[in-house]
């Protein structure tokens, strides 16, 4: 089977206390577009904890999600999801301050196919994981530029 692993660097401008909280999946929605529309399983009501699960619709595919690591004091992240007989995922998000104002976001996308059907998937999807940082980046700037436009 087809296994994958993409990682990508970028910097944003907030301390490392403000940035963690964007890499929950509720904190993701300020950024991260129409497409990100977690629906929590637990906890109810929603909330950005370690141990939450939750499922995200994927084109045709609905991916089932556990956050295994949310530490925002650390600045890091994991979460693992799966899409039945296609694939598997883990991703890693660290953070590191970069001094009062500034955050180095660290990203890495690990995914496995479960099926012929999957390893197409992981292959597509992987190929754009590996180019997804300057978008996560362009996004979270735009949201920053809008909350100070306020």
């Amino acid at each position: 089977m087809v296994h994958v692993s993409h990682s990508f660097e970028f910097t944003i401008d907030l301390p490392v206390e403000r940035a963690a909280p964007l890499f929950g999946p509720e904190g993701e929605r300020a950024w991260a577009g129409d497409d990100w529309d977690p629906h929590f399983v637990y906890p109810q009501p929603a909330k950005d904890i370690e141990g939450s699960v939750f499922t995200i619709r994927h084109a045709a595919h609905t991916a089932t999600w556990v956050n295994t690591v949310f530490d925002l004091r650390s600045g890091r992240m994991q979460y693992v999801y799966f899409i039945a007989n296609i694939m598997t995922a883990t991703i890693d998000v660290k953070l590191t301050s970069e001094g009062n104002d500034r955050t180095r976001v660290w990203v890495r996308y690990q995914r496995t196919a479960l099926s012929e059907e999957g390893a197409e998937h992981v292959r597509a999807v992987g190929d754009k994981d590996a180019k997804s940082g300057p978008e996560w980046k362009a996004q979270i700037d735009a949201m920053l530029a809008k909350e100070r436009a306020h």
